[in-house]
This record gives structure tokens, sequence and C-alpha cells, in this order.
């Protein structure tokens, strides 16, 4: 079967030639760093030598992959796990694949090889260098992604009940990490662009609100979390919202997953940490050459517990990591250590090719300007292409670039992103560039007789109603319900379109219209629904206090309806007993509970509304009866 050329511009981003997994690379050249005027305001002068690499990260040795090394080539009678005992017994189709040699190299924790979880040797050793290099006094490695890392960052700070401020276009582990937590989230909207159908990152004048908003009431706020960049390369100000928590000793989480490069050349972004970020997590597989799942985790300061950071780890991660994913953690430190040039020719690259892409008619290229908030900054090495000005979707211009076997890393309704990494090589880009004029010559002439196919709908992102926190919801007994019949529900499920993870459904909001409207449109164009008990969605699970507010709705006058119909649900959804309960006012005990809680409020209510407590003493006395 002959090879297809095809160039890729996704993850993951080791498509360099990198020997580091099994070799030990024989370069020891010193790094530089690139950008020496950045500052971390929150190392302090003894703590400053962290911030730049010291003689050890600086080289390329890799601890951990040479140990892996060593331990390998033992001539040793095996009885430990994995079963197919260092490649003795490893699958043919596999082995044939991948080579026989992963396999060998595929060990468990034996003691030369160290413990993930309580470090004193190698790991230790390898998690050192990666906090030197990367500007952080304390480093955790991750062999479930980013997503244990951003878990264990939010339960490391948040005790249940704790409020958290969060983006409203959070991934989907920020959301896991409020049902695992039991933190309760306080959502902030980032501007979003509805041409693009991308949003972009939040202000600290947006945290600075939300903070004295969850004061005035009296709330307790346990942490603040940003994605800071987005997908689509958008930063936010970390500096300002840093110094908006500070004084108040809210420690600040920053989701990095895509700014792991950040740190190795002067036209990247500061880093989460140099800005004076708490927690930064990272996905070093992204646009760095680790393999896929593998991730860090980076502490500065002291306001949080390292301790219970690694505690939380412990529960969150495999009690038997793979040792190739740590390894290539440790070697992909080791590639950066030993050249600080490596991402001057990506950077090169990247630029030239948004150069090229801006003058094509009918296409943009998405920019700050885009934005009318004041975010500093923007990747470089993040292209989101839109051909809306050829009358094409994302999904369509996506579809005629694959035929050019150019392959994208983010589909959008209204644009195509493209990553730039390491492994990036130049005649990539010129084929990209040579698609996207093809693609501009054959629809830009013919453009005004085009009609777009299809009716997308604008993600619903500022339009949500909370009922419960993601916990309390996740844990409420639920029922399916036909997904047209699901509106004024409470929905039960995250439900979120992926690519990019960002929800439109959260467990404990209420399906509103624009939310439905928009599933509905993304469902019927085949895009992929991620969190949906039904990957078709077709029917979606939504909580059964729901039959409560409307019983109780339909006993009021309709100038009253919207205002008890609210009250009672948000009255129930607090209750233990109701929320427990198999169907709606069945159990008699939901009768007394719902009967003294609504005294007290209709204490407080306009006259008009008092006869609810008589229907409720009605109804109450009919159950007692029975």
């Amino acid at each position: 079967m002959p090879t297809m050329f095809i160039s890729t511009f996704f993850y993951p981003m080791c498509q360099s030639k990198v020997s580091l997994v099994l070799q030990e690379s024989p370069r020891r050249h010193a790094i530089a760093r690139c950008d020496t005027s950045r500052s971390n305001p929150r190392i302090s002068e003894t703590e400053a030598t962290l911030a730049q690499p010291s003689a050890a990260a600086q080289g390329g040795t890799a601890p951990l992959v040479q140990a892996l090394k060593s331990t390998a080539a033992q001539d040793v009678s095996c009885f430990h796990f994995p079963g197919h005992n260092r490649g003795k017994a490893a699958p043919s189709s596999l082995s044939n694949l991948i080579g026989a040699k992963t396999f060998s190299h595929d060990l468990p924790e034996l003691p030369e090889l160290d413990d993930l979880f309580y470090p004193k040797g190698v790991i230790l050793d390898a998690q050192n260098r990666a906090a030197e290099l990367f500007g952080s006094s304390k480093t955790w490695f991750l062999v479930n992604g980013s997503t244990c890392g951003i878990q264990a960052a939010v339960m490391a700070t948040c005790s249940p009940g704790d409020y958290i401020i969060i983006p409203r276009n959070c991934h989907i582990s920020a959301i896991s990490a409020l049902v695992l937590s039991g933190a309760v989230p306080k959502y902030i909207v980032p501007e979003y662009n509805s041409a693009w159908d991308i949003a972009g990152g939040v202000t600290p004048s947006q945290v600075d609100k939300a903070l004295k908003e969850l004061e005035k009431d009296g709330k307790k706020v346990g942490a603040v979390l940003v994605t800071s960049p987005t997908y689509h390369g958008i930063c936010s100000d970390v500096q300002g919202i840093v110094d908006v928590c500070r004084p108040l000793h809210i420690p600040v989480i920053v989701d990095e997953a895509h700014g792991a490069h950040f740190r190795f050349h002067h036209s990247f972004p500061g880093t989460a940490i140099e800005q004076g970020a708490d927690l930064a997590v990272q996905s070093t597989h992204k646009v760095l050459s680790s393999l896929t799942q593998s991730s860090m985790l980076h502490m500065a300061g002291g306001l949080v517990d390292a301790d219970k950071v690694s505690q939380c780890l412990q529960l969150l991660q495999s009690s038997s990591p793979s040792y190739l994913l740590l390894s290539s953690l440790d070697a992909a430190r080791a590639q950066l250590s030993e050249n600080a040039k490596s991402f001057d020719e990506p950077v090169a690259m990247a630029l030239e090719t948004n150069d090229q892409l801006l003058v094509i008619p009918g296409l943009s290229v998405l920019d700050l300007s885009c934005f009318a908030s004041d975010f500093p900054a923007i990747d470089p090495l993040r292209i989101t292409l839109s051909a809306s000005g050829l009358h094409l979707y994302g999904y369509e211009a996506d579809d005629i670039l694959e035929e050019h076997r150019i392959v994208c890393e983010l589909v959008g309704t209204q644009a195509v992103t493209f990553a730039v990494s390491l492994g990036t090589r130049r005649q990539d880009v010129q084929k990209l560039v040579q698609c996207a004029k093809h693609l501009s010559e054959k629809y830009f002439s013919a453009k005004e007789s085009r009609c777009r196919k299809h009716n997308f709908v604008c993600s619903p992102l500022d339009k949500f109603s909370v009922k419960l926190s993601p916990r309390e919801a996740f844990f409420t007994k639920k029922s399916r319900v036909c997904i047209e019949d699901s509106l004024g529900k409470i929905c039960g499920e995250l439900i979120c379109p992926y690519p990019p993870g960002i929800p439109v459904l959260i467990p404990g909001e209420v399906v509103t219209q624009d939310s439905l409207s928009y599933l509905i449109n993304v469902r019927d164009q085949g895009i992929t629904i991620s969190g949906a008990a039904d990957g078709e969605l077709n029917s979606i699970m939504t909580l059964r206090v729901h039959l409560v507010k409307e019983e109780l709705a339909v006993k009021l006058q309709d100038d009253a309806k919207i205002e008890v119909g609210s009250m009672a649900c948000g009255l129930l959804t607090a209750c233990p007993i109701c929320i427990g309960c198999d169907s709606e006012l069945d159990h008699p005990l939901q009768f007394v509970h719902l009967f003294k809680v609504f005294q007290e409020y209709v204490a407080r209510l306009p006259k008009q509304l008092g006869f609810i407590t008589g229907w409720l003493s009605a109804r109450n006395k009919a159950h007692h009866k029975q």
C-alpha cells in the first residue's frame, strides 16, 4: 500500500526527529533564557534560581529515561507485571507496528525506577529539573492528562460548598472537578465573537466583580480558575487577575493546557507562573513533544498546600503509571534544555503563514482585533482561519482541505484552527497556503451565487440558568427524555460538542430554548457530542425535580407563574428529601418539608400568593390520612 503524504496541523506535536524515549541524547548544550525581560512577581530573591534553569536542567540529561534504559537492559528472570514480560509475550499485531523495544521498556514501579506518588530517586530528580526549566517551585508529572491536574488543583483549594470563580467556556475537566470537589461555580462569561463562533478570555474586572458579588452574599471563595490560553490561543491577563485575588489570599489556578511552550521563545506570551499564578496545568504533549496523555502541574508561592495537591493526585492517577509516559515528560524537558532555539523555526513559519493567508481573497485570520476586550496576547503558533468570505462554513472548508491531505487541529462552525509545533515542516505550511489559495480561486468568484447550505446557531455561552451545583445534579435521580421535550427541565449530564470540549449544558442548568436549538443544530450537522449518555443526542438525562415546578406553577395565576415556579424549584432542589424521592409529590415527608419551608417564604411574599400555603396544607393533610 503506498504511503500518503499528509500535512498535519494537530496534536501530538512530536513530529520532529526526537530520539528521546529510549536513548539519552549525547548533546549537552546550555539553554539560554529566551526572554530575560520577563519577571515572576511570585518568586522571591531566595527562589530566583528556580526561574533560571540550573546546570542540571540546562544539560540534555534525562535521568528517568536513562534509568528506564538501564533497567530494561538487565538480564533478569521476571516474575512481575505487566504480563507481556518485557515484550516476550507482546501481541504481534502491535509489536510489529511500534516495535518490540517499546514493550521491553514498559515496566512497573521497580525500586530503581522510583515511585510516582512518593518520589525519592529518578522521578524526583526529573520533576525537579522540570520545575527549574519551567520556572516553578514544584512540578508534578501527570499520566492522566491535564484533566487530573485541573481536578487536583480544584480539590486542593476548594472544600465542599466553597465557591470557585470559573469561565463559562471552561474545559469539561473543570466541570468534573466541581463534581469531585463539591465546589459551587460562579460563572463569568468571556467575550464572544458570534461571527467567528469563538469565545475569548476573561478580564480582571470580571473576576473583581464576581468576587465582590460573592462577598456581598457572604460566600466563601476557594479559588479562581482561568483558561489561558484558550483553544484558539487567546490569553487572559493573568497578572491582572492575580493582582485582584492576592490581597484576598485567593489562589489562582490556570488551565494552561495549550501554553506549555510559552516559556521558550520571546515571541510567546508570558507563562501563568511568570505572571503569579499559584497553580498552572500544562499539556506537555500538545505543542511540546511528550507522549499523548502526559502533562505537568506546576506550583509557585506558598498559598496552596503542596502535600494536599500530592494527595489529590494520588486519588486521581493510576497506581500503575506508565513509565513510557513518565519518561516522555523527562525526555521532552531534556529536548528543550539542550536547544535554546527550538522554537525559532516554528515561530518564523507560523508568522509567515499567517501573513500569507491574510492577503488571500475571502479568507480571514483570527487576531486580537476580533475582540473588544483588551486581551494581552494571542499564541503565534495557533492559526485560526475563516472562509466566511467565500460563503463556506468551517466544516465545509475543512472537508475541502482534507481532500488535499491537510489535517487541522480543530474545526468550528465558522473557522478552522491549525496548530504549528516543533514537528511542523516548512513544506507543510507551504502546502497549507497553496490549498488556501486554491480554495479562494475556486469559491471567491462564485460566492455571490452561492448560498450557505446550513443555518448554524451561535453558541448560547451567556444564556444559562443554574438551579443546582454540578455535584448536586450529578448525584440526583434522573430520567431520560426526548431532547425536543427537554425544554425547561434541569439537565442531568454534561453535554458539549468536542472539540473544543466547551460545555453547552452543565448538570444543574435549565435547558433553555437557546441551548436546545444549538444542540439540535450541531447534532443535525453530524458534530460529535461528548458527555451525553445518548451519543446521537436524540434524548438527554434530566432531573426529576422539574415536575414539581410545573405542578405548582399551574396552580398560580399567570402573572405569578415564573416567580413562584422558580422559587419552588429552588427550594426543592435544595432539599435532600425531595431529591431522593422516586416520583414527584409522592412522598409524605416531601410535603411536610415543602409546607414548612413555604410558610417561611410566603410570609415575605405578596398577599395574593398566600393561597399557596392553603394548597400545600391540604395536600399535606391528604397524605397524612393515607
